[in-house]
């Protein structure tokens, strides 16, 4: 693997410093609307559809990557068995919290008037329209029609199919696993052009809309930092205090070094080795950690899903709609069971937000509005992440050394 040039700019940075630029540009030019609609909007089109041809792909084989590398469960028993339960079961709280707030939120959020973003609801869908749409009837079409819950269920399908033939198809496993490299590679290289594309699609906005759009990020940041804490506090002080036996308080101090390096770094995997190193120290084994937590940093995302939630409504509002619950249901459904989609990817939360957004019919444009703060969302949802895993850790022994006194 190539270092990277000590004088590179992160991509983070990048993103912001285009964010920044949009917001100078488009107050300059709200006397030039039709000039940026022509003529800058079109290139942030063009980053939009390279972000759309990516998202089927990488969902796919990213979630079968996911799923075959749980052949694992066979040999730890029980612990794959807690731990994906829990994980799952958590992110959807995540998601259920992270949409009560913006909900709550939501008067504060602005209505855009601006003709670049004209957007028509479509049908509300009823619970069990909500829930046959789930499933995928051929294989093409949830990919070409990027139906997200479709392209889920079947990765989940061809995943565990996979594992139940064992050895015989081991250059499939293989084969897989080569398969999201490209793609992950190609997400990678569509998201280089973040900067370009956060520029082309918000100063439109702005010179539209002025900072009206603008003071709303703020609300929006507040609010997911809300369910971020609202999560950790009383989602893993529960979970830590009935399942695990361990006092939250004792918890949290001693989980202190590796939430602090999550929320400096906004990196998971990088945060692994000091969250193994706390959690050890908090009781669980070796043994437990060294499969719960690289599990966890690759398929539980609390703090992603809540991020998820309070964006998709922000966005809705935006647009001056009303998310019906069979659309909040589906972005519970959605975000749980994409959290796996997000394995190994840097800086996808434009991606998985793509996802989420295109699985209620809502337009992905609006994610410009949120995409040059994403370093900041990323801060406090990498931390609960790790924060997440590391509850599963200490759960998962705890549960475990019951069984064994029994």
């Amino acid at each position: 693997m190539k270092t990277k040039s000590k004088t590179s700019m992160p991509l983070a940075m990048q993103i912001f410093i285009a964010l920044v630029l949009a917001v100078i540009a488009g107050l300059l030019m709200q006397s030039h609307v039709e000039f940026t609609e022509s003529y800058i909007k079109p290139l942030g089109t063009v980053f939009l559809n390279l972000v759309k041809f990516i998202v089927g792909p990488i969902v796919l084989f990213s979630i079968m990557s996911g799923v075959v590398s749980l052949k694992d469960i066979r040999k730890v028993g029980s612990i794959g068995g807690i731990t994906v339960v829990y994980y799952f079961c958590t992110t959807a709280v995540a998601t259920v919290i992270g949409l009560t707030f913006a909900n709550l939120f939501k008067s504060f959020y602005p209505v855009l008037s601006t003709e670049s973003l004209t957007y028509e609801a479509p049908e509300g869908k009823t619970m069990m329209d909500v829930f046959v749409g789930i499933f995928p009837k051929n294989f093409v079409e949830p990919i070409a029609e990027a139906n997200m819950l479709q392209v889920i269920v079947m990765a989940l399908l061809i995943g565990f199919a996979v594992i139940s033939l064992g050895e015989k198809v081991e250059k499939t496993v293989e084969g897989i696993n080569r398969w999201n490299d490209i793609f992950m590679k190609v997400m990678e290289m569509i998201l280089r052009l973040s900067p370009l594309g956060v520029f082309c699609l918000l100063c439109p906005v702005i010179a539209a809309n002025g900072p009206k759009v603008i003071g709303s990020l703020a609300m929006v940041l507040l609010t997911a930092y809300l369910g971020y804490i609202i999560h950790a506090v009383v989602v893993y002080s529960f979970t830590v205090r009935t399942l695990g036996g361990l006092s939250p308080l004792k918890f949290f101090k001693g989980m202190m070094p590796a939430i602090m390096f999550a929320f400096s770094s906004a990196s998971s995997v990088g945060t692994l080795p000091l969250n193994i190193e706390c959690t050890e120290e908090l009781g669980a084994t070796r043994e437990i950690t060294s499969f719960v937590l690289p599990l966890g940093a690759t398929i539980n995302m609390d703090g992603t899903a809540i991020y998820q939630g309070v964006c998709a409504v922000f966005i809705a509002s935006c647009y001056g709609i009303n998310l019906t619950p069979g659309q909040m249901l589906t972005i519970v459904l959605t975000a749980t069971l994409a959290s796996v989609g997000t394995a190994g990817v840097p800086g996808a939360g434009m991606v998985m937000l793509a996802m989420v957004l295109t699985s209620v019919g809502l337009p992905i444009d609006g994610i410009a509005l949120v995409a040059g703060v994403d370093r900041i969302f990323d801060m406090g949802r990498t931390t609960l992440n790790i924060t997440g895993d590391a509850s599963a850790a200490l759960i998962v022994t705890n549960i475990l050394e019951k069984k064994k006194k029994v």
